[in-house]
């Protein structure tokens, strides 16, 4: 072969190996993401399970979440778990966590885990603390450490124990933010975070700041819109925070469930459909 005619036939090889490396990684680079499953907490439909808990839940895998977080602390709407667990096959849902009360963690916490392995859940996650907490960093120090001890129990058998945060979590007492006092005290290896995006804000905390600080304990998420003076949520897409930066800031985020939560919406149903609507599009 001709020196020239080899030089030509590296050139052209080299080029087409540039054109075909080049729109791979462009497609890598610019490549659109959406949630995979979206889980809706039914605290936002807390009137209509009353109501109806068949009915609603057949309604909300209609409307296309696959997955939803139960209310242990509403007593599942008063029905039993074996109920529970047919209701959450007939409506094609599964439930990879609960809200418990925290009472729960010091007693019977070994029969509440094992119903939580009847049900299929991942975790179960305390949303607020009782009313000593409002006045007492110690009263926070004790409750870390009462999660420290239930959350070992937990790991052994399976489930992970984990905190929700309120807004008054955010309210300082004797100077320091509770929440931060509590953070700091669990062990990251036997309790993990909820971060609810829209109750951080309107306790005057960042989201984004958090999730930065924290990334390796939050792992499951409440996704909630905020109206642009932070008073209360809203419906998605109407508040002020940015779900684009919130979701693909979040490493491993197919492994983590994600939740709508509107806490006090007029028509609950309508509500979780519009939600749904936006969260299913968003694209990050």
């Amino acid at each position: 072969m001709k020196r020239r005619t080899f030089l030509w036939n590296v050139g052209t090889a080299v080029a087409g190996a540039s054109l075909v490396r080049a729109p791979v990684t462009a497609l890598h680079r610019n490549r659109v993401r959406r949630l995979a499953r979206i889980g809706l907490e039914l605290y936002a439909v807390r009137g209509a399970m009353k109501a109806d808990p068949e009915g609603t839940l057949i309604a909300i895998h209609e409307i296309g979440y696959t997955d939803v977080e139960l209310l242990w602390s509403f007593n599942n709407f008063d029905r039993s778990t074996e109920q529970v667990r047919a209701s959450l096959a007939r409506a094609g849902l599964r439930a990879p966590s609960a809200h418990i009360a925290p009472e729960i963690l010091t007693k019977d916490w070994d029969r509440s885990l094992d119903t939580a392995k009847v049900l299929g859940h991942d975790y179960l996650i305390v949303p607020s603390l009782p009313a000593a907490t409002q006045h007492s960093l110690d009263a926070w120090r004790r409750w870390a450490d009462r999660f420290n001890l239930a959350g070992e129990a937990a790991r052994k058998a399976g489930i992970w124990l984990a905190f929700h945060n309120e807004p008054d979590h955010m309210k300082p007492i004797e100077g320091q933010v509770p929440y931060d006092v509590f953070v700091a005290r669990t062990e990251p290896h036997l309790v993990r975070l909820q971060l609810d995006v829209g109750n951080m804000t309107v306790g005057g905390g960042d989201p984004f700041a958090y999730l930065e600080r924290h990334r390796d304990r939050y792992w499951s998420f409440h996704i909630k819109d905020v109206v642009a003076d932070n008073s209360h949520d809203t419906e998605l897409g109407t508040g002020h925070l940015d779900f684009k930066r919130l979701l693909s800031s979040i490493p491993n985020l197919d492994q983590k469930p994600c939740y709508v939560e509107q806490e006090g919406p007029a028509q609950e149903v309508d509500s979780a459909r519009r939600n749904f609507a936006y969260l299913s599009a968003l694209e990050f």
